[in-house]
């Protein structure tokens, strides 16, 4: 199985490893710090071998990479992996202001259930079952929200279950949330959000999170 460097360093843009199997396109590697989609975080993107990987794909544990059918890689050949650096850490500051809404929008609306999500770098989303229209509250939501983010608190990233591969983030005195994304070392990093509500239909409420000014 592939050992997930990832989650050891979220920061790291290359590694030198070795390619574990071959199937056509699609390669596995011994270690990797290329995330796959998952949890709605989109993958990254970047290369394998000098080869741009088309799609990756959570498979179990297990982590397929798709390349363009021509490469001429082979099992145990040594390749250096490479992240697109700038939409990963967009990844990880939308994908970390959007879980902190959502605890924080959880906290006022008791019984509210998420049904979705998606962290893309230009914005993230995240939707759930609500009967009312949460305009009213976003302000306040947002204020709280960037509150935690200025006071530069630490983001405790580890596993809650190491063999089935359980996540969580936690911050202290706030919330332990589980989740296997890549996540920041602080909530500095994130920077100044803004919110904005969507209709999606009755009985749904979506929020839409923005960093202004991104990197």
């Amino acid at each position: 199985m592939t050992k997930k460097i990832f989650w050891q360093d979220p920061y790291q843009t290359s590694l030198e490893t070795r390619i574990a199997s071959v199937i056509g396109p699609n390669v596995v590697v011994e270690e990797t710090i290329f995330y796959a989609f998952s949890g709605g975080q989109e993958s990254d993107s970047g290369t394998i071998g000098d080869y741009s990987v088309l799609e990756a794909q959570k498979i179990g544990k297990e982590i397929e990479y798709v390349l363009p059918s021509d490469h001429n890689l082979r099992e145990g050949d040594t390749v250096i992996i490479k992240i697109d650096w700038g939409r990963r850490y967009k990844l990880m500051r939308l994908h970390f202001a959007a879980e902190l809404v959502l605890e924080l929008l959880y906290k006022k609306l008791s019984g509210a259930q998420k049904i979705g999500a998606h962290i893309a770098e230009d914005k993230a989303r995240i939707d759930f079952e609500w009967s009312e229209n949460i305009t009213p509250l976003l302000p306040d939501v947002a204020k709280e929200a960037q509150a935690i983010v200025d006071s530069n608190g630490e983001i405790i990233s580890a596993f809650s279950e190491e063999m089935n591969e359980r996540r969580y983030w936690k911050i202290n005195g706030f919330a332990q949330v589980p989740c296997g994304g890549t996540h920041l070392k602080r909530t500095g990093e994130v920077g100044v959000l803004r919110l904005k509500r969507k209709n999606i239909g009755k009985g749904k409420e979506r929020v839409e999170i923005f960093l202004v000014q991104a990197e």
